[in-house]
């Protein structure tokens, strides 16, 4: 592909969005919570560097031991540890859990804040984490949660360039391409495709939806 204008790349950018829209018009978070702010932030917190469904597995009997924030405040580490001891890295995730509960009950009324600066005050909270439940709790898109698979197809769409080597750094390339309209499905849609067409190891460029799109394919 010969370099790209930032206008091609933009035209680009909405014909990607138009084609995820087809493909994945209802893309929603794969991760169970009821609906409930504090049970979604627990478990894209516990997400991290490990599958939604290894923590669907975990988080049914997390919330049946701790069902609400002041009951996971109250609780012994090591319990939380037993309970999600099948995630990867559950010695710090059950830490963070623990803090975070205990932060949201003393300092918020047991209520996640419905502000991004705030979110990030909360132990194990990034900015991933916060713009994912903001997006999907309150439906307030701040700005695109960047995982390991939009970090991945934002590069491979050559949508964020090489100086763009943090999930931070991808999402600011990401927000200048793309009009605010558009950020909030970015995240489901792209873990999505990522799951099942972009994978990490061995992308489906041969019957890519995205092939006459994407500069990594061959076929753009």
């Amino acid at each position: 592909m010969a370099r790209e204008t930032m206008k091609a790349k933009r035209e680009r950018a909405l014909r990607v969005a138009e084609r995820m829209n087809e493909h994945y018009p209802a893309a929603e978070c794969a991760l169970v919570y009821g609906g409930d702010p504090f049970r979604l932030t627990i478990a894209v917190l516990l997400s991290a560097q490990t599958t939604d469904k290894g923590v669907n597995k975990v988080t049914p009997a997390l919330w049946e031991r701790y069902p609400t924030p002041a009951d996971l405040a109250a609780a012994d580490v090591r319990d939380v540890e037993d309970i999600i001891r099948t995630i990867g890295f559950y010695h710090t995730k059950a830490a963070n859990v623990v803090k975070c509960a205990r932060l949201v009950v003393s300092e918020y009324g047991g209520e996640i804040p419905r502000d991004i600066n705030e979110l990030q005050k909360l132990p194990g909270v990034g900015r991933k984490t916060a713009n994912v439940v903001l997006n999907e709790a309150y439906h307030i898109v701040e700005g695109i949660a960047v995982d390991t698979h939009v970090f991945r197809i934002a590069h491979r769409l050559k949508f964020a360039g090489p100086s763009a080597d943090t999930p931070a750094k991808t999402e600011d390339a990401l927000l200048k391409l793309y009009p605010r309209e558009y950020w909030g499905p970015i995240n489901h849609q792209w873990v999505l495709f990522g799951r099942e067409t972009c994978i990490a190891r061995k992308p489906k460029c041969g019957t890519c939806f995205l092939g006459d799109l994407c500069p990594s394919c061959g076929r753009a």
